[in-house]
């Protein structure tokens, strides 16, 4: 065995550690909510909550991010209890998308990431919130057969049969971890191989595409996809490419909360495959689009043409 190659072992081993590490506390809280949701959550308790019409209750589902704050780990196995228990698949796939980046948290540290801009973080909220209602109202009208996997579905003939009761609701909390949590090993181990053996952020490939918006915004998606980084911090990440200009940073952090490498694999918890690369597709195409459009359009009228937003110490 070579010496580069026990390099690459070494950072290899560490990155999977880190990513794992990260993401293992998330997920482990996400399966517990989603065990005892699953165990005393009556049937049609949201649906009670969020107003009748479908499409008011998609965008009211967009915004429970900012009152029921989780990261991108913890979201999708509670979406896969409620859907089962009956959610509209439309308000959880807005929840899904939006919550990770209208978490408080999130919002609080892209605003010191980026020395106290408000523009940026609400640019970064808006977007987000954008993306999920647009996809969720488009995925509302479609059958869905064609999309959520037979585990994930809700019988609305089914009642609960066992006890509502301590026991079981770990016993569910148990199962739905080591449903997710196989699926999430596999998208670490994947993300380490990817970041340690192909894309390096201070190549001059990266540096070099800082010139052109339009492909510093899909360099910088492909970016976070590698580095699946969680969205309490990535804003940090972001604001230190400091050649680029504001719209790839904010598709680096909208785009990675949604959609990276080892969320593929939880997603295929709930979805089918062809759906998840649909899926990836459209939140690529108008991540990418709104990141532009806010750097052109929005952002000159927020931010004077000669200020700059320094980065934080």
């Amino acid at each position: 065995m070579t010496e580069q190659t026990q390099d690459q072992l070494a950072d290899g081993s560490y990155e999977f550690l880190s990513i794992f590490l990260e993401g293992l506390p998330f997920i482990f809280l996400g399966t517990l909510v989603s065990g005892f949701l699953g165990t005393y959550l009556p049937r049609g308790t949201f649906e009670k909550f969020l107003p009748k019409n479908p499409t008011l209750a998609i965008l009211c589902s967009g915004l429970l991010g900012a009152i029921f704050p989780v990261c991108e780990c913890a979201v999708v196995p509670v979406i896969r209890r409620l859907v089962k228990n009956g959610l509209p698949v439309g308000c959880a796939l807005a929840y899904m998308l939006a919550a990770p980046i209208l978490n408080p948290v999130t919002a609080i540290s892209t605003y010191k990431a980026f020395n106290n801009s408000h523009e940026i973080a609400l640019s970064r909220l808006t977007i987000g919130y954008l993306i999920a209602i647009i996809i969720a109202l488009v995925v509302s009208r479609i059958a869905h057969d064609l999309f959520l996997k037979a585990s994930a579905k809700n019988d609305q003939g089914h009642t609960h049969l066992h006890p509502r009761n301590l026991n079981a609701a770990l016993n569910n909390s148990l199962r739905d971890f080591m449903d997710v949590g196989l699926y999430f090993c596999i998208g670490v181990v994947l993300t380490a191989i990817l970041k340690t053996t192909i894309i390096d952020p201070t190549d001059d490939f990266w540096k070099n595409l800082a010139d052109n918006s339009l492909l510093g915004a899909a360099g910088m998606m492909v970016l976070a996809f590698v580095l699946s980084l969680c969205s309490t911090s990535d804003g940090f990440i972001a604001a230190n490419f400091a050649n680029f200009k504001y719209g790839p940073k904010l598709a680096f952090m909208v785009f990675g909360p949604m959609m990276d490498a080892k969320l593929i694999f939880l997603y295929s918890t709930v979805f089918k495959w062809k759906f998840i690369a649909l899926l990836l597709l459209s939140t690529f195409i108008l991540t990418g689009a709104l990141s532009l459009l806010f750097e052109t359009q929005i952002l000159p009228i927020w931010i004077p043409q000669e200020a700059t937003i320094p980065l934080s110490p």
